[in-house]
Order: structure tokens, then C-alpha cells, then sequence
């Protein structure tokens, strides 16, 4: 009897097991509506980590609101409207293309939900799933105590002194913040707010004009002008004092003390930018020098150069939509990594376009020692979040340049969704945002 009974219940386990390996899971994923002709509404897909299929439910979110226990003052989260009910009818590799029954109140710009896609998984292809391991990092890093906001980009640069590590971060609110390190705190120094409605895309910094600190570089999008510009900022009697305007996107690559700032004229062939200029100070002016390179209609913080493979050989890197940081190696060949690099959450709206600003990804030595790190952020199914997208987490995977493809030999697991990475010559600086909006600065060691 009680063998027959333990059969039972083992009989039992693995018919449990069994069903909820096989049983379809209802994930949500957001996309945003980039075109509305008549019935039909085009979604972006191109940075979600599966395939749309046809047949699939959508619906467009057409306003929301915070909702706020009246009470206590809490904020509860957001309340969203949404369209009636679409239907997929058409799939491309970086779009998709649904029917709804009524479009007048949808338009370009607005986030999209994609409901109930049965995703199933045989018990075969469970156990496979289980079996594949992801390199862990063993790199040693320090996770400094969280700040009150909401970091979408930083870099680091001798700027309250000379020969000072001094951190500086840009917030989603548009303040400018220089830190210095104690311990595993940073303590806050000086700061400056953006004026005006403008969306922060970029912090950079370096001691451009020949002097001993660095000047502090920061582009933003004003949302009234419709236009990209670059705000110059020195420290000058212990506060910042915003020196110059440039109408260029501005950021840096390479690592500290060895980076260089470039220019780039943002929307030279319709929603695309132009090429990079170095960023150099003459006749007592910061301007875009006619050292040029190309970013083939890519923004500057989705570009990177390096000696990966000849020295000397300054070969180009990016982010391409698909979310594959691809490399042009010498004699015209290619090297590819897997399409996890296009989980930006940083976008803004351009007239009838959304404009995507993907993490950076940074460059450690050259040659054979080359090593690439970039970001990848987790989708957060289920719940939709605010105005830079839906993600829950993000992680750093290192990557080698092996058999002509950008192979990742360790990742490193954030808790936070990163918007920006920097570099210093002894590490990689990141920003995690956590999920109740304050961020912790992480220092990953090479």
C-alpha cells in the first residue's frame, strides 16, 4: 500500500512537471507604433528578444495616469487607456504590421502592447534550455550605496582638480552631478540643472581645452525646438558656469585619461546623424575639428573604434537595430555578436519618429586582447513601465573577438536597468537603475 502510494504521488510529480513545461505562457512584451495608414498600425520590433507571429493581439496605450493612494500620498504606479483590441497580420524581420478597428485616436509615437503569446516548450527542449550555461564573471566590482535619482548617463574625468577621479552623472531630470569616491559612498560636490524642457541624452568630459581639469560636456534634446544640442560646462570658483553652446550630439570614447570627445551634427539625412568631428578648443572657442570619421548614420554612443584585430588599424564598431554589435575588420571582413545590444531604454520622440539611444559599449585593449563590453537589459513581462521602456534588470557581457564572431566569455548580472557605460584605465563604470528610480554606481574591473 504504501509503495502503490509513493508511486502515485511520483506519477503525480512528473505529470504536474510535465504540464507546466508544456503549457503556453502568457508574456507581454511593448513595442511602439511607428506608422498608422488607415486600419493598419506598423510596431517596431526590432529590439525584442523573440519572433511576432501572426495572429498575435495588440493594443495601442493611449494616454495614462499616475495613480496616488489619497491617503498616504503613495504613488501606485500608472493607469493606462488603451485602444480596442488589433490583430497581427503581417511580420517583417524588424517590423510588424496589425489591424485595428478604429485608429483615429492612435499615432506615431505611442507604446503598443503585444498580449497572450503562446510560447511552448517541449519537455526536450525544457532540459536543453537547463543544460546551456551562461559564462559568470568572476571580475571583482564594487556596487557604491544607491543616489537619490535616476542616472541615464555618466563618465569620469579629472574635474574638481587635477589628477582627480571625480564621477559625473546626468539624471533623467536633467542635473549634472560631480561625486568623488569614500569607500563604497559617493559624496555629492557640486551640480547643475539643464534649463528649460529637455530630454538628457549624453555626459561627457575631458580636459579639451589643453588645462589641467576637464570641461564637461552635455547634450540633450529640446523638446519645444525640436533640435540637439551640446551644453559646455567648466567648474570655475567651486560651481559650474555653462561656458558655450554647440548644435551637435557630443560624446566620448575611449578610457580615461586616453578618451577623445567627438561631434556629430545630428539629422543630416532625415532622422540620421552626420559623421564624428573631434572636439577641439581654438581662438578661445570649442568647435568640431576636421579630424572626421564615419558612424554610417549611427549616434555616437552606439560607435566605437579600436585595434582589434591589426595595430594601427583603427576598425569600426556598432550597434546595428537588430541588437548586434558588429565589427568591420581589415580586408572588408565582418565579425558579429548575438542580437542581445538593443535594449536601449533611452528614447525620445522627433517629430513623427522615436529616436533610439542605445548603452555604449566599451573597448578594453587591442589585438588579440581586445575586449568588447556591452549592455543587454531584461524585459519586464507583464508590466508595462514609463516614459524609457520596459526592462527589469541589465547585465555586462564581455566579449573576445574568436573564429570571426564577437564570442561573450563572462557576463556580469546588474540589479538595475543601465542607460549609459563609461570606461577609466582600470575598469568600467555603469549606472544601474533600480526599481524604486534611485541608482547605484557599479565599478566592474578589467
Amino acid at each position: 500500500m504504501v509503495y502503490n502510494y509513493y508511486m502515485k504521488i511520483t506519477r503525480l510529480f512528473w505529470f504536474v512537471l510535465l504540464l507546466l513545461i508544456s503549457t503556453p505562457c502568457l508574456l507581454r512584451a511593448q513595442v511602439t507604433v511607428v506608422r498608422v495608414s488607415g486600419s493598419q498600425v506598423y510596431l517596431d520590433t526590432s529590439s525584442l528578444g523573440r519572433t511576432v507571429q501572426k495572429g498575435e493581439i495588440f493594443k495601442v496605450i493611449l494616454s495614462s495616469e499616475t495613480l496616488t493612494n489619497p491617503k498616504t500620498g503613495k504613488d501606485l504606479g500608472l493607469v493606462y487607456t488603451y485602444s480596442p483590441e488589433g490583430k497581427i497580420t503581417e511580420v517583417q524581420p524588424l517590423y510588424a504590421v496589425g489591424t485595428l478597428p478604429d485608429t483615429a485616436a492612435v499615432s506615431v509615437g505611442q507604446e503598443a502592447v503585444l498580449d497572450d503569446l503562446p510560447v511552448t516548450q517541449t519537455p526536450a527542449t525544457a532540459v536543453a534550455a537547463q543544460t546551456q550555461t551562461t559564462p559568470v564573471s568572476s571580475r571583482k566590482k564594487i556596487t557604491y550605496e544607491p543616489v537619490e535619482q535616476t542616472i541615464v548617463a555618466l563618465t569620469e574625468a579629472p574635474v574638481l582638480q587635477p589628477g582627480a577621479e571625480n564621477i559625473i552623472t546626468l539624471s533623467d531630470k536633467g542635473e549634472v552631478t560631480v561625486w568623488t569616491r569614500n569607500g563604497q559612498a559617493l559624496e555629492k560636490q557640486i551640480s547643475y540643472t539643464l534649463p528649460g524642457s529637455n530630454a538628457p541624452l549624453s555626459v561627457s568630459a575631458a580636459p579639451v581645452s589643453g588645462g589641467e581639469t576637464a570641461e564637461v560636456f552635455v547634450s540633450y534634446y529640446d523638446t519645444r525646438e525640436e533640435r540637439i544640442t551640446t551644453q559646455i560646462l567648466q567648474v570655475q570658483n567651486g560651481a559650474f558656469t555653462a561656458v558655450q553652446t554647440i548644435p551637435y550630439y557630443v560624446h566620448e570614447t575611449g578610457c580615461t585619461p586616453a578618451k577623445t570627445v567627438w561631434a556629430q551634427r545630428p539629422f543630416v539625412t532625415g532622422i540620421y546623424p552626420g559623421n564624428a568631428h573631434a572636439v577641439v578648443y581654438e581662438k578661445g572657442k570649442f568647435a568640431a575639428s576636421g579630424d572626421r570619421r564615419s558612424t554610417q548614420r549611427n549616434w555616437l554612443n552606439a560607435v566605437n573604434w579600436a585595434e582589434a584585430e591589426k595595430p594601427g588599424q583603427n576598425e569600426f564598431f556598432y550597434v546595428s537595430s537588430g541588437g548586434k554589435i558588429t565589427a568591420l575588420l581589415s580586408g572588408g571582413k565582418r565579425a558579429e555578436s548575438k542580437a542581445l545590444f538593443a535594449s536601449s531604454p533611452n528614447r525620445v520622440k522627433y517629430k513623427q519618429e522615436i529616436l533610439k539611444f542605445y548603452p555604449p559599449f566599451q573597448i578594453f585593449g587591442s589585438g588579440a586582447q581586445a575586449s568588447v563590453a556591452g549592455v543587454e537589459n531584461t524585459t519586464k513581462y507583464g508590466i508595462l513601465s514609463g516614459t524609457f521602456g520596459q526592462y527589469q534588470s541589465g547585465k555586462i557581457h564581455y566579449m573576445n573577438l574568436q573564429k570571426g564572431r564577437l564570442q561573450i566569455t563572462d557576463s556580469v548580472e546588474l540589479d538595475g536597468v543601465v542607460y549609459d557605460t563609461a570606461c577609466n584605465n582600470r575598469a568600467l563604470l555603469t549606472a544601474e537603475v533600480l526599481p524604486d528610480g534611485s541608482s547605484s554606481v557599479v565599478e566592474i574591473f578589467n
